[in-house]
């Protein structure tokens, strides 16, 4: 049997929780069980490949000093790794033992959240153990705090060897119901790479200014793309629904105002013949000027040349008659 100890303390000589480790892997040894510590702050910068070491793992203990508020920031990165990346078939079922010794206060807070998580996770908790020490030679010198811890560690061997079941918990219902962990394809070192990279305000402006010009290059292309087409598409309806006026000459130049390409359309009808094409005109009749939305109201039938020039979305240099023919030369209805 092999139990992993993981150790979320700062590492410093009086810790009291490294005391008890301590005797507790003694006593391990003594039953045969293979111990391996794992000291968090040795690992801070591999903590997010730290979950593949429960692979091999009959069971694990989370210990960690209360040092002045909570269980300290190694050992929530290491639950966090075991959220993003661990295994959560092999965690699920995976007993565990936390470990809370406190020179303040909040032990008993701290050991119920690394149960709390540990349930969330899909693992086992088991009783562990916690405890208030002011001074570290006392509590190493005193017979009976010994006796205790190693018949918690006893019990904890006894717990995962014969797989003591416990009764269902809410946490437990969280996870299987509404706690989703979002999968990536990233490594966790690329993800700790891509973290740091975010953290870097100005790789971030860089990378937002990068975005905003790519995205008016494409915009303008798609913008252009779309003028030549609308262009191209009015070009084509004014020759499809042309209808000659006998004896009318004229040369009209329809301009679309919020186009920045191919936004004129030159018109010459001759009798009953009729050039139609993009560009201008040297000299025109009638000159044309109006929005695209207005000209596709026009050639789909709701509107006319005539009644967007009263209304004000046409505007016109020119002989006027002519601007009336041109609701007689193109029937859209």
């Amino acid at each position: 049997m092999k139990i992993n100890i993981y150790y979320g303390g700062r590492g410093i000589i009086d810790d009291p929780t490294l005391m008890v480790l301590s005797k507790m892997s003694e006593v391990f040894k003594e039953l045969n069980v293979q111990v391996e510590q794992i000291n968090l702050f040795e690992q801070k910068n591999g903590i997010t490949a730290l979950p593949g070491t429960l692979k091999n793992a009959d069971g694990i203990i989370l210990a960690s000093t209360v040092e002045w508020f909570g269980v300290g920031g190694y050992m929530h990165q290491f639950l966090d790794a075991c959220w993003l990346y661990g295994d959560k078939d092999k965690i699920n079922g995976l007993y565990m033992a936390p470990i809370v010794m406190s020179t303040t206060h909040g032990e008993r807070e701290g050991m119920m959240e690394l149960a709390s998580a540990w349930e969330i996770l899909g693992g086992i908790p088991i009783d562990g153990i916690c405890g208030y020490i002011a001074d570290t030679s006392t509590f190493e010198r005193n017979e009976s705090y010994q006796n205790l811890i190693e018949k918690k560690a006893e019990y904890i061997y006894r717990n995962i060897n014969q797989k003591i079941q416990s009764l269902p918990t809410s946490n437990q219902a969280v996870k299987n119901r509404v706690s989703i962990t979002k999968i990536t394809d990233l490594t966790p070192q690329e993800t700790e790479q891509l973290s740091r990279y975010i953290s870097n305000e100005e790789y971030v402006q860089k990378q937002k200014e990068d975005i905003q010009e790519l995205s008016n290059i494409f915009r303008d292309k798609m913008d252009k793309d779309n003028a030549a087409q609308h262009a191209e598409d009015f070009v084509k309806s004014l020759k499809e629904h042309f209808k000659p006026v006998a004896g009318l000459h004229a040369v009209y130049q329809i301009s679309l105002l919020d186009q920045t390409r191919d936004r004129d359309i030159f018109v010459r009808i001759d009798n009953h013949e009729i050039e139609c094409r993009l560009g201008e005109a040297s000299t025109c009749s009638v000159h044309a000027s109006m929005n695209t939305s207005v000209f596709e109201q026009i050639v789909s039938g709701r509107m006319t040349f005539q009644r967007a020039f009263m209304e004000g979305n046409l505007k016109m240099k020119g002989d006027f008659k002519l601007l009336r023919s041109m609701d007689q030369l193109f029937d859209f209805k």
